[in-house]
């Protein structure tokens, strides 16, 4: 409706009504209400579209929903709602809430209605909502449903009555004539779709064809007591007043072993006698003739769709109105747009006024709808107003508000017109109905829309949508992918009494009447409250003694830090209304009060336009939430005039002078950029400075005021293309472009100057040709911190001391090879020293620790080997490897120290078993009992090169890493070496949270709960993934650091599986193998020495619990608490076991989960379902699925509510995890932005697996 006119900025809307999805400020968004068509639509909860589609047939049946039926059942017959949840009453809820779904969907002002509360009383829970299901079946089980709801009551048999049916099937002996007969009762009558054309076919072969027993398929006659040939017929005997097909649209493929939809073209009637399909055909052709009244559609596949309803309205509830008349006047209106585009001058699109004054003089009543203007501009010109106009002209209510002399509102503020041709008032009816009429008349005479029959309205409910169709659009739904899937008929004798017409009162019981009126006068009163709080605007109030003219913008005054006042006001109150409230909030303002729209920029605040028309609302004059309003006299501020308007807006330039390293202080405001800045220590630089300036001054008065002479130059700096790869290389000479002379006459906005630009100035005197350097009208700044260079420094060899230390720099680009690099060091240094030790020299880099780095390759460049320029390369001896080989360091036998690690350069194509010959050979080691191995994480001896035949490149070995010659063959598959580290817990440490501290090698510190846990790594095992866990443990229990641990029997160790640092799991199960306890080879357990012997079943989780502190936040310390969960996983059995264990009632306890990762609590809670007595056995929620997922090791915070009523979880640390996290978050959102600034693509998703099939149930209570 609203097209793209507010897509910028929602809240400089100009619309008197708040937008769809916009959120109230402290008061919950009511309920939209109903459209034009008065009908109310169902919400859909994810996947309820076959439920909705079933109740709006069912409410659309009024004898179902009458006096006789639903709304006859009193509450003394069904109970009370109010006491469902009390021991032993009997409250028929199904029903009850059906009454209420159907009164509000009659009687309640809202677009659509909620079916939760229904759900709920079906046993559903919140996973039910969003799985799709069958409507038949839903049919079938809603009506056994109620049937068992109301056993017992007046109502019991209502169903029956209105829904069920008979048919006969009859065998008929060809040889002795005898006929035997059964009865079938149904409520739905299911057709066959695959291979027929239209329903009367398929009845015709359900009802009137006979099968034939003959041949091998003989029927035994009882009468002849033999096998016979015999016909089968089936027949209807009784006919219920509403009948219900159902159509097999979905059919099974033997052939593919798959499921498909009939999509083939399916006729069905309006009307239909069904006296050929009967057994008895002696009554009136009323008592066969049906109509229909529903359609249900089905859109989609066999394993998912939409489904949506097509339904006469019977009791002519709704307002119906042409469908296709909106269709016609579009087309009539672009002929007429035609005939007058002929006769009319060619339209300005790019004239705002003129696009407008168009629009509105070729609409037919002389005025457009101010919510409908910005659709019709975008229909009008192909573009919104936000992308054409509003930079220019600002938003489109501040632009109609400027042409007053053009533009008048109408129809109360609702409508905007032409002052130059203004409507009448017969023009503005406010009847939509007739507005479409008129409309209609005047553009074509004499030719009204051919209205639809009466008692022929049809609607579209498509859950929370209501559409008008016509009856003709029903044959839409023959074939195709969305068709017809249920039809619904009744009999055309059933008649409505005239007073239910149009009577959505009509038969409802007065208390439900009741219960609709209060809820209506709810959801006013919530409109009112709503509508109240989106008008309600803040208004910033920047009072004119509190600020000062600087630099072109005004700049609060030092003395008064208080800022802008704020005010909230109501934007539909006029301009004149503001002025007096703000007269009573500065009771000491002296004289005139002026109102002037103004806006923070970087240079300051800046005025735009004033408020000069007192009876204008603020909405019209453009003001918005969060607007800045200058309170002034309209003349000066502190004696200085002030210029307003956009041309007029300040800019925020920066300055920037030549320091040439005299003795000169740089002023305030001074500080250093990526080239320039006041450098220290007398080296020339560039010293900046931010200055304000008019957007309307020109070049030449900017120049005065900064007190330059007219001979100094003013420049800009100036990028040549490609130059933005120069930063990339270290840096380099910046270039600055000399305004001319005829730009001194040229304001700032026409040298399409902005915020943040720089301006060089120049004087004579200071120009140094050191420093700057002119090439016709470019001037060139070259400062120290432009050079590009390389510092090299040379190790001193042994017995030199470390003053004998050389160090040079090299200048160099990124495109120097550092070959060449090397070679100028070497120059350099021999110019030094004549000789240098060692025949082979090579360039190293040195990472933040001071550790020497693989050597470079020489054959790259600077670039290319990913040396920064201004970083420091350390020349050594040693080989420089080649772009095809690897730089490797390597020891024997134990993790390598300083002074035992040795480096070899090989191929990347050399394999591990060739690798380690040269290593052998280097070290003077011989035979074949040796394997490399890895370094891990930690320094330490890692997991070994299993496939010696594989290349060091294949095995993903990389320059500089470090391998070990190990002795012993390498060790079987199905090994597996485990890191194996010490669990110690230290109770007076203070407890951090998301902390993982490193200390020395082998240590580390992390959160258990909420103590601190030590871990000390006391080495690797390494044994056969077909061990058991007790195993393990007796293998763990001979390691050097337990050798003197006391402990009796291995019951007496927990073994922890650590995952990313944490006790992640306890591992299970004396006997089982390590395969079947999934650890692989480099994973790392921890062992926990226990006071008490421990054997934990697979269903007890062991679980930090924390008991709060009444009135603070913070716990008592943490104690180990198993918990049984084998029979009962629910957070009732969590309760109970923690009661037992503290010794207090269960329901005074109130338990929450920590979330590490996220700082947080989750509450957990127990769970209320409605179950029938006959499955009292329905499996509970389980706190070891979803949401929760408990596993060892986590923590549980308890609140006793007896004595702390404070039920929040969280704690000091838990707001410092939560603000570290929101850093952490921001700073990824910066990195992606910058990451699509740089062209990178996002992953794609992958598609999402179909849900599995769940089966339909509803849970009724037993009545009888």
């Amino acid at each position: 409706m609203f097209g793209n006119l507010f897509e910028d900025d929602e809240e400089e809307s100009f619309s008197s009504t708040p937008s769809k999805g916009r959120v109230s400020k402290g008061v919950e968004e009511p309920p939209l209400a109903r459209g034009r068509s008065n009908l109310c639509g169902i919400k859909n909860q994810g996947g309820t579209c076959y439920l909705n589609s079933l109740l709006q047939t069912l409410l659309f049946t009024p004898e179902f929903r009458g006096k006789k039926a639903l709304f006859r059942l009193a509450p003394d017959e069904l109970g009370c709602l109010d006491d469902k949840d009390k021991p032993g009453a009997k409250v028929r809820v199904i029903p009850l809430e059906l009454q209420r779904l159907f009164t509000r969907l009659l009687l309640v002002d809202q677009q659509s209605a909620s079916t939760s509360d229904l759900t709920e009383s079906f046993g559903w829970n919140s996973s039910e909502g969003t799985n799709q299901h069958d409507v038949q079946e839903l049919n079938r089980i809603l009506f056994s449903a109620l049937e068992h709801s109301l056993v017992g009551t007046s109502g019991s048999s209502f169903i029956h009555r209105l829904y069920h049916g008979t048919i006969v099937n009859s065998i008929e002996c060809k040889e002795c004539g005898n006929v035997s007969q059964r009865q079938e009762d149904f409520m739905d009558l299911t057709v066959c779709v695959c291979g027929v054309s239209s329903l009367e076919e398929a009845l015709w072969n359900m009802f009137v064809e006979e099968e034939m027993f003959d041949g091998n398929n003989l029927y035994r006659c009882t009468q002849c007591d033999r096998l016979v040939t015999a016909a089968k017929s089936a027949k209807l005997s009784k006919l219920p007043p509403f009948l219900t097909m159902s159509l097999l649209r979905f059919s099974f493929d033997f052939s593919k072993c798959e499921r498909y939809k009939e999509t083939g073209r399916y006729s069905f009637p309006l009307t239909i006698n069904l006296r050929p399909f009967c057994e008895q055909t002696d009554d009136d052709d009323a008592d066969y003739s049906y109509e229909l009244f529903s359609v249900i559609i089905h859109k989609g596949g066999c394993y998912g769709g939409h489904y949506h309803a097509y339904i006469r309205d019977i009791d002519q509830l709704g307002n119906w109105e042409p469908p296709e008349e909106d269709c016609k006047l579009k087309t009539q209106k672009r002929v007429q747009h035609v005939v007058q585009t002929a006769s009319e001058p060619k339209l300005k699109e790019d004239d705002p006024l003129s696009v407008l004054t168009t629009i509105i003089s070729q609409e037919p009543l002389k005025s457009v709808l101010l919510d409908q203007l910005g659709q019709k501009l975008l229909d009008k010109i192909g573009s919104s107003w936000s992308k054409k106009f509003r930079k220019q002209h600002g938003p489109i209510g501040k632009f109609l508000q400027l042409h007053k002399d053009v533009f008048m509102l109408v129809s109360n503020g609702t409508r905007v017109a032409l002052k130059t041709n203004p409507p009448t008032t017969q023009d503005l009816s406010p009847s939509p109905t007739k507005e479409t009429t008129v409309v209609a008349a005047e553009e074509q005479p004499g030719s009204l829309p051919e209205p639809e029959p009466e008692g022929h309205h049809w609607f579209d409910l498509n859950d929370s949508a209501v559409t008008p169709i016509r009856e003709s659009d029903i044959e839409k739904q023959f074939q195709g992918k969305e068709s017809a899937y249920m039809l619904f008929f009744r009999k055309t004798q059933l008649s409505r009494p005239s007073e239910a017409l149009g009577c959505p009162q009509y038969k409802v019981p007065d208390h439900l009447i009741q219960l609709a009126e209060e809820e209506n006068i709810k959801l006013r009163k919530r409109r009112e409250d709503v509508e109240t709080s989106n008008n309600t605007i803040d208004l910033h109030l920047h009072l004119g003694p509190s600020y000062r003219l600087t630099n072109g913008a005004l700049q609060p005054l030092a003395e008064d830090p208080g800022g802008p006042t704020s005010l909230s006001f109501d934007r539909r109150k006029t301009v004149g209304e503001l002025r007096l409230a703000i007269y009573q909030q500065q009771e000491l303002w002296e004289g005139d009060m002026v109102l002037t729209v103004a806006r923070n920029l970087p240079a300051g605040l800046h005025l735009y336009n004033t408020l000069t028309d007192d009876n204008v609302s603020l909405y019209a004059a453009g003001i918005f939430s969060n607007s800045d309003l200058f309170v002034w006299n309209g003349r000066e501020v502190c004696g200085a005039g002030v210029l307003t308007g956009a041309q007029w807006e300040p800019l925020l330039l920066t300055v920037v002078r030549p320091f040439l390293g005299e003795d000169l202080e740089p002023e305030n405001n001074v500080g250093s950029g990526d080239g320039g800045g006041a450098v220290e220590n007398g080296v020339p630089g560039l010293m900046k400075e931010a200055r304000g300036f008019a957007g309307g001054a020109t070049l030449g008065e900017v120049r005065e005021a900064l007190g330059e002479p007219e001979e100094s130059l003013i420049c800009q700096e100036h990028k040549a293309r490609g130059d933005q790869g120069a930063g990339g290389e270290g840096g380099g000479a910046s270039g600055w472009r000399i305004f001319p002379p005829d730009d001194m006459q040229r304001t700032l906005k026409e040298l399409s100057l902005k915020d943040g630009d720089a301006l060089l100035v120049l004087e004579p005197h200071s120009f140094d040709s050191s420093v700057f350097s002119i090439n016709g009208d470019v001037v060139t700044v070259t400062t120290p911190s432009d050079c590009r260079w390389l510092q090299v420094d040379f190790t001193p060899a042994a017995g030199e001391t470390a003053d004998e230390k050389r160090r040079i720099k090299v200048p160099a680009t990124g495109s120097m090879l550092l070959s060449e690099v090397k070679l100028r060091a070497a120059e350099e240094l021999l110019s030094q020293r004549q000789q240098l030790p060692g025949a082979e020299l090579c360039l190293r880099q040195v990472d933040c620790t001071g550790k020497l780095l693989p050597p470079v390759c020489e054959e790259l460049s600077v670039r290319e080997a990913g040396v920064r320029l201004m970083t420091t390369l350390i020349l050594c001896a040693g080989v420089a490897p080649k772009a095809s080989q690897l730089f490797l360091n390597y020891c024997v036998g134990t993790a390598p120290s300083a002074d035992m690690e040795m480096n070899i350069v090989v191929e990347k194509t050399c394999t591990v078993k060739e690798c380690l010959k040269l290593m052998l050979d280097s070290v003077g080691l011989e035979g074949t009992c040796w394997h490399l191995r890895r370094l891990d994480w930690c320094e330490e001896v890692g997991e070994p090169l299993m496939d010696e035949d594989s290349s060091l490149i294949g095995l993903k070995v990389q320059s500089g890493d470090t391998l070990v010659i190990t002795e012993g063959q390498l060790p079987p598959k199905g090994f597996l070496q485990l890191s194996v580290w010490l669990h110690s817990s230290d109770p007076g440490a203070p407890a951090e949270r998301n902390r993982t501290d490193n200390g020395p090698a082998g240590e580390s510190v992390v959160l258990h709960g909420h103590n601190k846990v030590a871990l000390r790594r006391i080495g690797p095992v390494e044994l056969s993934d077909e061990v058991s866990l007790e195993d393990l443990k007796i293998h763990v229990s001979t390691l050097p650091a337990l050798r003197n641990a006391c402990v009796p029997t291995v019951g007496f160790m927990r073994v922890w599986q650590l995952e990313g640092r944490r006790l992640a799991r306890v591992l299970r199960g004396p006997q089982l193998t390590l395969r079947k306890l999934k650890l692989s080879s480099g994973s790392e357990v921890c062992v926990q020495h226990l006071l008490k012997e421990e054997n934990l079943g697979p269903k007890e989780v062991l679980l930090n619990v924390l008991m709060g502190v009444p009135g603070e936040r913070s716990y008592y310390p943490s104690e180990e608490l198993i918990w049984d969960a084998s029979r009962d996983s629910s957070a009732r059995s969590l309760r109970a076991c923690l009661a037992a264990h503290y010794g207090l009632a269960p329901d005074s306890l109130l338990l929450a989960k920590h979330l590490p990762d996220r700082c947080s609590w989750e509450e957990i809670s127990s769970w209320n379902q409605q179950v029938s007595s006959k499955k009292k056995k329905k499996k509970a929620e389980s706190l070891l699925s979803a949401p929760f997922h408990l596993k060892d090791g986590d923590v549980i915070g308890i609140k006793n509510l007896g004595v702390d009523t404070n039920r929040d979880f969280s704690t000091e640390q838990d707001d410092w995890g939560q603000q570290r996290l929101r850093e952490l978050a921001e700073q990824r959102r910066k990195g992606e932005q910058a990451a699509a600034a740089n062209g990178d693509c996002a992953p794609k998703k992958t598609a999402k697996s179909r849900k599995p099939e769940v089966g339909l149930s509803i849970n009724v209570g037993e009545f009888r």
